[in-house]
C-alpha cells in the first residue's frame, strides 16, 4: 500500500514538474533581462536585451545577422503610444510581437523581411515590443491574447504578473 502511495506521488511530482506553465499561472518569477509570454497555460521565456531609451530604440538590432533562438530584445516605452518599426539595415528575419500596457499581445508581425524599409505599424497603444527570430512566434503559439510577464509591467494592470 506504501509503495502505490509513493509512485502516485512520485508519478504527479514528475508530471508538475515536466508540464510547463502549471506552476507559472498565477505569476512569474521575473528577471529585467527575461521576457516571460504565456500562451493559455504555457510559459516561454526569452533572455533579453532592453531597449529604452531613444538611442537603444533607434539601434534596435540593426546591423545583427545572428541571434540565439532564446534571445531577443524588448522596446520599452514610458507610455502606451502606436508605434512603426522597419527592419533597415537589420539583415536578420524577426517576428516583431507589440504588446499593450498591461502586458498583453495585440499584434504579431511574423517573419518580418530583413533590410526593408516598409513602416510594421502597431496597429494599437503599445508600450512594448518584443523583437525574436523569425519563427518563433510561430513555434511556440505567440498570438494576439499572449501576455508578458516582466517586472516594467505596472502589477497593478498587468494580465501575467510577476510573483
Amino acid at each position: 500500500m506504501g509503495c502505490r502511495f509513493e509512485i502516485r506521488a512520485l508519478s504527479a511530482a514528475l508530471f508538475l514538474a515536466v508540464t510547463p506553465g502549471l506552476a507559472a499561472a498565477e505569476g512569474a518569477q521575473c528577471r529585467d533581462d527575461l521576457a516571460i509570454l504565456r500562451t493559455g497555460n504555457q510559459p516561454v521565456s526569452f533572455t533579453v536585451e532592453i531597449a529604452d531609451s531613444s538611442a537603444e530604440r533607434a539601434q534596435g538590432l540593426m546591423g545583427r545577422r545572428e541571434m540565439d533562438e532564446g534571445a531577443g530584445m524588448l522596446f520599452i516605452y514610458d507610455r502606451a503610444r502606436e508605434v512603426a518599426f522597419w527592419m533597415h539595415d537589420t539583415p536578420l528575419p524577426l517576428d516583431m510581437v507589440f504588446i499593450d500596457p498591461t502586458g498583453e499581445v495585440v499584434k504579431v508581425a511574423a517573419n518580418t523581411t530583413p533590410n526593408d524599409d516598409t513602416p510594421i505599424p502597431s496597429g494599437a497603444p503599445v508600450r512594448y515590443v518584443l523583437e525574436i527570430n523569425a519563427g518563433m512566434a510561430a513555434r511556440y503559439g505567440i498570438e494576439p491574447g499572449a501576455q508578458l510577464a516582466h517586472p516594467s509591467v505596472d502589477p497593478a494592470q498587468a494580465a501575467f504578473p510577476c510573483e
